[in-house]
């Protein structure tokens, strides 16, 4: 038999926006509740050439197959024309352990889940009228977290802020192009805003916490390996309501950890995501939520297959 490989064309057919938030949000739902088999993550780095990889699998329990991804990073790609990232997921019958597919997404899927997962997460825990959203970063994600989150709710504006001036403007042009008014903002003005997404390979804290506002909502969303920090653990003490994608994760090598590392706030005190998409979040107007995001495998398995099911249709 000849094994299916789907190349990127393909899968951008296939993969609707809604499809992707619909089985993110089911995911992240399903996981909550512990309905999903979840290995630790396998981590490389490659510091000379500012790379890193993980390897993540994950199943959703009673699915019919279950996911291996392979994913990287190598952040100095878009000075040769390279884009940043790349990888492809295998698709295996969780039945027979046959190998079904591999989608040869370049990385997209994994850009998509991630865009899904952290739109979900801004818009249940910001507050019902927050409108202005700052992104940190200036790469592929922060132009897909700001696209998606519009898809769920009016930002009125848009503050980016990156290293490269150059850049930040760039991606500004793009949002509002696309009826986003965007700007440029300094660190201490973007912390500043109703909604704050932070999208970097950092390896330290991108904003202070004391520019964060009352009432503000942080997603952090780049500390994905443990080498990673963007959320400054004073943020976390500062926060009354913190939710993780995947607890045991967001204590080994996401932001969350190394807050309880600092002190700052105690091990026990995130709440699942996927608790809070089954029910509104109720949070005082003038208090700050955080959401910490470091990818689970159960997200990619479950997008995999959703899309896989679109592609044999």
């Amino acid at each position: 038999m000849n094994l299916p490989v789907f190349a990127v064309a393909d899968i951008e057919r296939a993969a609707t926006a809604d499809l992707v938030l619909d089985t993110v949000r089911d995911a992240l739902t399903a996981h909550a509740h512990g309905r999903t088999t979840v290995p630790p993550p396998l981590h490389l780095q490659f510091p000379d050439a500012d790379g890193d990889c993980h390897v993540k699998a994950g199943w959703v329990t009673d699915a019919p197959s279950f996911t291996v991804k392979i994913a990287t990073g190598f952040y100095r790609n878009p000075r040769t024309g390279l884009p940043s990232n790349h990888g492809l997921v295998c698709v295996v019958s969780a039945r027979t352990g046959q190998v079904q597919a591999i989608l040869d997404d370049k990385g997209l899927l994994t850009a998509w889940r991630t865009a899904a997962a952290g739109a979900l997460t801004t818009h249940a825990m910001a507050r019902p009228d927050a409108t202005t959203l700052a992104v940190f970063g200036t790469g592929e994600q922060a132009r897909l977290q700001v696209e998606w989150l519009a898809r769920l709710r009016p930002i009125s504006t848009v503050l980016v802020h990156g290293r490269s001036e150059d850049r930040a403007r760039a991606l500004c042009g793009e949002f509002t192009a696309r009826g986003l008014p965007a700007r440029p903002a300094s660190a201490e003005e973007a912390a500043g805003a109703d909604m704050v997404v932070t999208t970097t390979p950092a390896a330290a804290p991108v904003l202070d916490a004391a520019h964060v506002r009352d009432g503000a909502h942080v997603t952090g969303i780049g500390t994905d390996m443990p080498h990673k920090n963007e959320l400054p653990p004073a943020l976390f003490g500062r926060a009354a309501l913190i939710a993780t994608d995947d607890h045991e994760q967001c204590l080994h090598h996401g932001d969350f950890g190394h807050a309880v590392r600092a002190g700052t706030a105690d091990s026990g005190a995130d709440t699942p995501i996927g608790l809070l998409l089954d029910k509104p979040v109720e949070r005082p107007d003038d208090a700050i939520t955080v959401g910490d995001l470091t990818g689970v495998g159960a997200l990619d398995a479950a997008v995999a297959s959703a899309v896989l099911r679109e592609l044999v249709v």
